[in-house]
């Protein structure tokens, strides 16, 4: 089955055009469990694994996706069925192996993972699938920093939002650079909002499949409805498109947050196309290490802080896949133990 791979840093419109392309139906696109960003921290996802540890990985992928907090619709894992689609025993392998599962069960020719920090691991992607498509979904890092300093997830402190924002971008643009057009289609979140139908058919021609108008209609759909009520971060999405929702940042960021963020991340905002307000190129700030240590000890206090204003049920739901990657956790100490005594 085809795989797709939309990209970038959250908070840039992701659900938005996943529920777009999702009501194609010819393109199965399910809520992320991010299974190889929560990963490969623990355990690198390439890593070829023995018998035994490649049927504990099933288990504890099958499991990520099934305690995610949107559920996966019409799909049943099951383990032998999965281990029979691996090619090769590691983690990327069983994510698209549940992947493909999700795709069939849904009628769909091909899946769509909206996980976009996935472009960490493109080199990996691109060896085992092989015909693998990127998407780019780009959006002001400015506005990205705003939506982030208001949700229940993520970096708080700009200069940390920056950084990540900045890096992503440059995966992204560096992933660009080495693939075909036909294998990488970019888009900004102002055109994708602003332009809808005409960079929807775009893209559409890009994926190969047929522009339907329903594609439009998105809000009106089960997996919309689904996602709005499993947290906070989505309740936007069972609503029309949101037009000139763009350059907030200009109304509620603080001149101090924006040279912080500008001189962060300046490179990445003018090779994409956006404006600097503030810090001119060769003008960025220089840090130092004092400084970076009190933005992540502000960072640590404002998450914090976040979390505990955050609903229960919100945290509940992200609690069970929490404790999936603590079962994780224990067994790769097991492993380590292991290859010691070995």
């Amino acid at each position: 089955m085809q795989a797709l791979f939309l990209v970038g840093e959250q908070r840039s419109g992701s659900n938005l055009l996943r529920l777009m392309i999702s009501n194609s139906h010819e393109i199965a696109a399910p809520h992320p469990p991010h299974i190889l960003q929560r990963i490969d921290p623990i355990i690198p996802v390439h890593v070829i694994l023995d018998d035994d540890k490649f049927n504990q990985m099933v288990e504890i992928v099958c499991r990520l996706v099934e305690t995610n907090p949107v559920l996966w619709l019409n799909t049943t894992l099951n383990r032998q069925e999965v281990k029979r689609r691996c090619r090769e025993k590691h983690v990327i392998a069983i994510y698209g192996a549940v992947m493909d599962i999700y795709g069939e069960s849904n009628g769909a020719q091909a899946w769509l993972c909206k996980s976009m920090q996935n472009i960490r691991w493109a080199d990996h992607l691109n060896q085992y699938f092989g015909n693998n498509k990127y998407i780019f979904l780009h959006r002001d890092g400015r506005d990205v920093a705003l939506s982030f300093s208001k949700a229940v997830i993520g970096d708080k402190h700009v200069y940390c939002i920056a950084k990540q924002w900045s890096e992503l971008q440059r995966l992204c643009l560096d992933a660009r650079a080495n693939l075909s057009t036909d294998r990488y289609f970019t888009v900004s979140y102002t055109e994708l909002t602003e332009e809808t139908e005409s960079t929807l058919r775009n893209m559409c021609a890009f994926l190969g499949i047929e522009f339907m108008p329903e594609m439009m209609e998105f809000y009106d759909s089960q997996e919309a409805k689904n996602t709005a009520v499993a947290s906070s971060l989505w309740e936007n999405v069972t609503k029309p498109i949101m037009h000139h929702n763009f350059n907030k940042f200009l109304k509620e960021m603080s001149e101090a947050d924006l040279r912080i963020f500008e001189s962060v991340a300046g490179n990445e905002l003018d090779e994409l196309g956006y404006e600097r307000a503030f810090v001119k190129k060769g003008e960025e700030m220089q840090f130092t290490a004092e400084q970076i240590a009190a933005f992540n000890a502000e960072n640590d206090r404002r998450k914090k802080e976040q979390t505990a204003k955050t609903d229960p049920e919100d945290m509940e739901n992200r609690r069970r896949q929490e404790q999936v990657l603590t079962d994780l956790k224990v067994l790769a100490k097991e492993w380590s133990k292991e290859k010691v005594m070995s």
